[in-house]
């Protein structure tokens, strides 16, 4: 071998190292934790700064590593060939191609990206001011190869992408299980995060308490009668109505009772309850748990009427329901026992037709659709068609429901058996 071709392979060499830093960047580059860069720039990061500027303009900095990439590849290769063409003649370019064919693959793909992906947020910090360098060097080449790119592109009907705020969305969620998968200690924590995630996609219809459930008091009572209901409810804000449950006259908190019975000396009977009372609020059942919780901050209140697209009254929602989608049930002192879901010994579950779906998904981390029902009972009617008859089972989404109570057109209590794998 002459002196030059020891020049050239010393050349080679170093292309090949540029070709795995080129190749590791890429690799480091896409697949770096942008919130973890997002938080390290926020600490006072340079190189994390760096990083985010190219994550920024992802199609510029793949662009100019994909050309340095390819150009010392194919200058690695064509001076192999003209070494290895001196040295066996003709024959020389087979060789060439197969020893810088398994030399590439190997040294400057499989192990800088294997590296890279392994070691992706540490490999993205070292390489992202070389990287920016070589893009500023790049530029009006990168713009001129992009812009020939998209001009291809858009004759085939494709179009740029813009930011899709509902994609990120379901990316973030599915970040958070990916995360958390099988972290039973942080179940709770899991439910959490994608119960905030999903408050805009809620309607208050969906967690208010019904009509039926709610408690209310008739003013035409006598006063002592209002007092005593007033002071047994577990309720701190109570509906008053007149004539009709559905003329709801205003919502009379219990704090401003007391102060004006203490101001009366106890007498119930100089009390009017209609000036005590906060006029009623009413909200669309259609309204999302987001902006009702917006709303309840700009208004400082904590309880509204729920009415459908008719004006009735179809139940209450309060700020502590919304922050129950969030954290989870809150129960005090005052909290009265409801019957839910009492799990069985065979594994299956006891539950009342007027839970809700969501809370049986974020307890058993289930997926019962929630989109055209919002609890147990409209589940089974909206799947069957029908109202059952107790006795009667139903299979859907891979679940046994069956009656085992009715009362009057209301399914009162259901058997549910799951899936076997969610059986513990």
């Amino acid at each position: 071998m002459s002196e030059l071709d020891w020049i050239y392979l010393g050349v080679i060499l170093g292309l090949l190292v540029l070709s795995a830093f080129f190749s590791g960047s890429e690799t480091a580059l896409t697949a770096a934790s942008r919130p973890l860069m997002h938080q390290l720039e926020q600490g006072g990061s340079k190189r994390a700064r760096h990083v985010n500027k190219l994550l920024a303009k992802r199609e510029t900095f793949i662009g100019a590593l994909l050309v340095g990439n390819n150009m010392v590849n194919i200058l690695a290769s064509a001076l192999a060939t003209s070494v290895l063409i001196g040295l066996f003649g003709d024959a020389g370019v087979a060789y060439a191609t197969a020893a810088m064919t398994a030399v590439v693959v190997m040294f400057g793909e499989i192990l800088p990206k294997t590296y890279a992906i392994t070691h992706a947020d540490r490999a993205a910090l070292v390489v992202a001011p070389v990287v920016r360098v070589l893009v500023a060097v790049l530029l009006p080449l990168l713009r001129i190869i992009q812009r020939l790119a998209w001009g291809m592109l858009r004759l085939g009907g494709v179009r740029h992408p813009e930011h899709d705020m509902e994609r990120a969305l379901v990316e973030l969620k599915g970040a958070i299980d990916i995360h958390t998968e099988g972290a039973e200690d942080i179940k709770h924590e899991r439910a959490m995060l994608k119960s905030i995630l999903e408050l805009a996609d809620v309607d208050v219809g969906e967690i208010m308490t019904h009509r039926k459930s709610a408690y209310t008091i008739d003013l035409g009572q006598p006063a002592g009668v209002i007092v005593e209901q007033v002071l047994a409810s577990p309720y701190t804000r109570i509906p008053l109505w007149r004539d009709n449950p559905d003329n709801i006259v205003g919502i009379l908190h219990a704090k401003d009772l007391l102060r004006a019975l203490n101001v009366q000396k106890g007498d119930a009977e100089a009390l009017d309850f209609t000036q005590l009372a906060a006029p009623p609020w009413f909200v669309p059942d259609a309204t999302s748990l987001l902006d009702q919780l917006q709303a309840f901050r700009d208004r400082h209140e904590h309880f509204a009427l729920v009415v459908d697209e008719y004006g009735a009254i179809m139940g209450v929602v309060t700020l502590e329901d919304i922050i129950e989608e969030i954290v989870g049930d809150i129960a005090d002192e005052h909290d009265v026992a409801v019957a839910g879901v009492r799990p069985q010994a065979d594994g299956t579950l006891i539950a009342n037709g007027q839970v809700t779906l969501r809370d049986l998904n974020r307890e058993f981390e289930w997926r019962l659709p929630d989109d055209q029902a919002a609890t147990l009972a409209g589940l089974i009617l909206f799947e069957s068609r029908r109202i059952p008859e107790a006795g009667q089972m139903f299979l859907f989404h891979g679940f046994r429901f069956e009656i085992l109570r009715r009362h009057r057109n209301q399914i009162a209590l259901i058997r549910i058996t799951p899936p076997l794998r969610t059986i513990v």
